[in-house]
């Protein structure tokens, strides 16, 4: 249903207050390739309650990664509207979603993308670096960050000290680092054999245990059974949307 502008600001409110972290209308994106247009959403609706765990599943080409790149703040939509923690961030500029990727959102990316030569608490520390959190602080939310992931006792090794899936508990416990309304994970066991795999999917369900909203990339049918929703996606279209039977 169409929004009024003269109702934004009551809209926002009753979206926090029912809890909605993410809520999408008609949410489209088409890419220019020379003259062909390639229609890779058309016209997502989707709403994502603080505390859900939802997994994103979709064939190659199906849309999910574009869907990621937008709830993500890392893109912008060609049409509709999204609104993230009550803010209609579907409007903004590339400087405001850099703010607002930095402040609601944490990363966790299936390669890891730490700094070789940075050590965890570093690495952890860095969106902190990025917003200008003081230092004392910095430190204090990075070990935090770090307790939450059972990783303190490695703060001080660096990525290559580190085994595969201590290095994603480092990602992990820097999406955690700035209390994000969403944590978003992309294929974040597609690095790691199957044990550790299995490991890194107990952190997330311990997260979401704790309250976190977690938002799961996968294209893995048995990742995606982890979460508590799956959301699947097929030619830039909702094909099915259904909670997971635990």
């Amino acid at each position: 249903m169409p929004v009024e502008t003269t109702s934004t600001d009551s809209y926002r409110e009753d979206l926090v207050s029912s809890g909605i972290v993410i809520k999408t209308e008609e949410l489209a994106k088409v890419y220019e390739m020379g003259a062909e247009q390639v229609h890779a959403l058309r016209g997502i609706d989707v709403e994502i309650r603080k505390g859900e765990y939802v997994a994103i599943m979709g064939p190659s080409g199906s849309g999910k990664s574009t869907l990621m790149n937008l709830i993500g703040c890392l893109d912008s939509p060609s049409s509709g509207k999204y609104w993230l923690a009550g803010r209609l961030v579907s409007d903004l500029d590339d400087d405001e979603l850099a703010y607002i990727r930095n402040k609601e959102i944490g990363f966790v990316f299936q390669t890891f993308n730490l700094l070789p030569r940075a050590t965890a608490l570093h690495n952890v520390e860095l969106p902190l670096i990025y917003n200008g959190t003081p230092s004392e602080e910095r430190l204090e939310r990075a070990k935090k960050a770090l307790e939450r992931v059972d990783l303190v006792d490695r703060m001080n090794h660096k990525p290559n000290e580190l085994s595969g899936g201590q290095r994603q508990r480092v990602a992990i416990a820097r999406a955690l680092v700035n209390s994000p309304s969403i944590v978003l994970a992309d294929e974040p066991t597609g690095n790691l054999d199957s044990k550790t795999g299995d490991e890194i999917m107990a952190l997330f369900e311990n997260l979401y245990q704790q309250g976190n909203t977690i938002i799961l990339v996968t294209h893995e049918n048995d990742i995606a059974q982890h979460a508590h929703r799956i959301i699947f996606i097929r030619d830039g279209k909702i094909a099915s949307d259904q909670a997971v039977k635990k």
